[in-house]
C-alpha cells in the first residue's frame, strides 16, 4: 500500500497505542481521524500531534453504532476515502468473578467486544472501496487467561475471534484483517500513569511501527494474528 494521502480513521485516538499509532501514520504522510467519547479531549489530542489538516478529531462512542456510523460519514466528507482502520477503544476491569460487578461487566462487552463490530459495521463499506484495512487491537489475555481476568479475558478471547473469522468474510472484497496482541504495554490503560518504571514494556510508538509493516506488507501476505510482547520482562 502507498500510504501517501491514505486516509486512517482510530478509535480511542487521543492517547496510548492510538496516539502512539496515529504520530507514525502522520509522518508517514498519510491522513488520520482519531476519535474518543469526549470531543476537547480528542481535540487536544489532535493539536498535540500537528499536522494540521491532515489530522481530524471526532467525538464517537464505540458503544454506538450510530457514533461510529457519523463518524466514518465525517472522515468520507472530509477526506473522501477511508483505507486503513484501527479498531483501538478499550477498558479493563479487574476482580474475581465472584466479585465482579454487572455494571463492569457489560462496560468491557460493550466497549472491548461490541465497539470493534460496531467499527467494522461502520466502516466496511468504505473498506470494500479502498480495498483498506480493518485492525483490531486484542491482547495476550485473548489467548492466555489470569486471575482477576474473567470479563476482560471473555472479551479479549472474542476480539480474536470475531476478527479471524471477519477476516474470511473480508478477503474475498480485497480488504485485509488483523488481529494485534500486545503484552505489556506502556500506557494510561485502566488508569495507569506511564513513568520510567514502564521502560521495559512495548511502548505505544512500537505498537505504531507494527501498523506501519503491517500496511507495507506485500499485499499477497497476511499477519492475520500478531502476538507482541516486551523482549526482556525480567527487566522490570
Amino acid at each position: 500500500m502507498d500510504l501517501k494521502n491514505k486516509v486512517a480513521y482510530i478509535t480511542g485516538g487521543s492517547k496510548g497505542i492510538g496516539y502512539g499509532t496515529a504520530q507514525k501514520l502522520l509522518a508517514e504522510g498519510m491522513k488520520v481521524a482519531i476519535s474518543g467519547r469526549t470531543l476537547k479531549t480528542v481535540q487536544e489530542a489532535a493539536a498535540r500531534l500537528g499536522y494540521k489538516d491532515q489530522v481530524l478529531a471526532l467525538a464517537s462512542d464505540v458503544t454506538k453504532l450510530q457514533d461510529e456510523k457519523n463518524a466514518v460519514e465525517a472522515i468520507i466528507n472530509k477526506w473522501g476515502q477511508l483505507d486503513v482502520v484501527l479498531a483501538n477503544a478499550g477498558v479493563g476491569n479487574f476482580a474475581p468473578i465472584d466479585q465482579m460487578s454487572e455494571e463492569d461487566w457489560h462496560a468491557m462487552i460493550n466497549t472491548n467486544l461490541n465497539g470493534v463490530f460496531h467499527t467494522l459495521k461502520a466502516s466496511v463499506e468504505a473498506l470494500k472501496l479502498s480495498k483498506g484495512y480493518y485492525i483490531t487491537l486484542a491482547s495476550l489475555a485473548g489467548t492466555n487467561f489470569f486471575e482477576k481476568g474473567a470479563g476482560y479475558n471473555a472479551t479479549k478471547f472474542g476480539v480474536v475471534g470475531f476478527t479471524q473469522a471477519a477476516m474470511l468474510d473480508l478477503r474475498q472484497y480485497g480488504i485485509k484483517v488483523s488481529t494485534i496482541m500486545p503484552g505489556s504495554v506502556a500506557t494510561h490503560f485502566n488508569d495507569h500513569t506511564p513513568s520510567e518504571k514502564d521502560a521495559w514494556k512495548i511502548q505505544p510508538e512500537d505498537i505504531g511501527e507494527l501498523v506501519f509493516d503491517l500496511l507495507k506488507m506485500n499485499p499477497r501476505t497476511l499477519p492475520s494474528k500478531i502476538e507482541v510482547r516486551p523482549t526482556r520482562p525480567d527487566l522490570k
